[in-house]
């Protein structure tokens, strides 16, 4: 079921709204992690000034041109770490366009989806954010403890958290909110594992920037498959 709904949304990967949603979300990741390293260098810069006091050496200029190197290089270094998490949470504010374009593929004949108010989406966004970069930076210790085993935990950490949002809220435009939780929790171990299977290629540069399109038109198809004995759409 998983390998079925992820290869139907593999043969869309074409569609030019998936293309559209890759590129906005792209734009969106780069621009807010240049948005974050702009801040932290202006704070950097009035927290050392122009001139610096050391002791034996005196007044001396060169300190915040290290500093700023030195931060840009920290910047470049994150931003290789935080790229996939912020691409996937912010994809997730554009999920319902990827959903669309698949129902209307493979689903025409359902109804019109409940639309997510963008302020409902903007909200859960930054929210699945934090989750992610929390998250992660607390796993760094035990990918540190059990370095051999640091890839599985990636896997399965990432892994649990895509597959919870993004069911989650595919489910939500059809059936509401509190019975895309209850769906969730009665099939809580097929959606882990998809999201598992999605979170590996999230290991491999430049295809991890499309795997949340993907995992969005994968758990698509999946949420209609275990939906199947309940109605379509419900108010």
């Amino acid at each position: 079921m998983i390998l079925d709904a992820f290869f139907k949304a593999l043969a869309q990967v074409g569609d030019p709204r998936f293309r559209h949603v890759l590129l906005k979300g792209l734009g969106l990741t780069i621009a807010l992690l240049m948005g974050i390293y702009g801040l932290f260098y202006t704070g950097l810069n009035l927290l050392v000034g122009p001139e610096t006091n050391l002791p034996l050496l005196g007044t001396v200029t060169w300190v915040d041109d290290i500093l700023s190197w030195g931060s840009l290089l920290i910047m470049m270094l994150l931003s290789t770490v935080l790229m996939v998490p912020v691409a996937s949470a912010i994809t997730s504010m554009f999920l319902e366009d990827v959903a669309q374009a698949v129902e209307d593929r493979h689903y025409p004949y359902l109804p019109q989806a409940n639309s997510v108010p963008f302020m409902t989406a903007l909200k859960d966004t930054f929210s699945f954010l934090g989750v992610l970069i929390v998250a992660n930076a607390l796993a760094l210790i035990l990918y540190l403890i059990f370095t051999p085993a640091a890839p599985f935990i990636f896997w399965a950490l990432n892994g649990f958290l895509l597959g919870r949002e993004y069911f989650t809220l595919v489910a939500a435009r059809r059936i509401g909110m509190e019975a895309a939780r209850k769906l969730r929790a009665k099939h809580a171990g097929t959606v882990w594992l998809a999201g598992g299977l999605m979170a590996v290629p999230l290991s491999v540069p430049l295809l991890n920037l499309v795997i949340p399109i993907l995992g969005a038109a994968t758990f698509t198809h999946l949420f209609h498959r275990v939906n199947m004995s309940r109605p379509v759409a419900t108010a």
